[in-house]
């Protein structure tokens, strides 16, 4: 049986994206893990959060950059070179955006910060749960491997998100 799939998002899209998604996502929620007591400085965790998924992500692409040029000998300071290493990086960097503006409206006094670190974290296994579930459907075009996919990836998620409270 051959069930039609949600068209209401762009799933081309998504499935480029799917790693730096992924990785994205288990990196904000190993950063969340990090943070401890509310900071002194109200835009702290904003600051920390953005700057460190930035850092890594650049990190990333750079030895992209530079292993890809080891490996097959081309030059690397081309755009095309530039292209390969950002493919997967800039959705790792988009994925920091939402929990960074949810810590600035926690900085601002619009959120408790014990708030703005729950919702990243339910963004973050939510987009692990829906690329689980994505994988599962290219798989197998039925209902069983998206819901298992699904909740493989999401909880994967949510045990990176409960070791936050475990630890502190």
């Amino acid at each position: 049986m051959n069930i039609p799939y949600p068209t209401c998002i762009a799933w081309p899209t998504v499935e480029r994206a799917a790693f730096g998604l992924i990785y994205g996502s288990i990196l904000v929620l190993s950063l969340l893990m990090a943070l401890g007591d509310p900071p002194e400085a109200p835009f702290e965790p904003a600051l920390v959060l953005f700057g460190s998924v930035l850092a890594v992500t650049l990190a990333r692409a750079f030895a992209a950059l530079l292993s890809h040029a080891i490996e097959t000998g081309e030059r690397m300071l081309t755009l095309t070179a530039f292209q390969g290493a950002w493919q997967h990086s800039h959705p790792t960097l988009i994925v920091a955006n939402v929990p960074t503006a949810l810590f600035i409206a926690g900085g601002l006094g619009w959120l408790t910060m014990n708030t703005a670190t729950l919702l990243s974290q339910a963004f973050c296994i939510a987009i692990l749960i829906l690329v689980g579930a994505r994988v599962g459907w290219v798989i197998r075009h039925s209902w069983w491997l998206p819901i298992g996919g699904a909740l493989f990836a999401g909880g994967v998620g949510i045990g990176l998100a409960a070791m936050k409270y475990a630890l502190h």
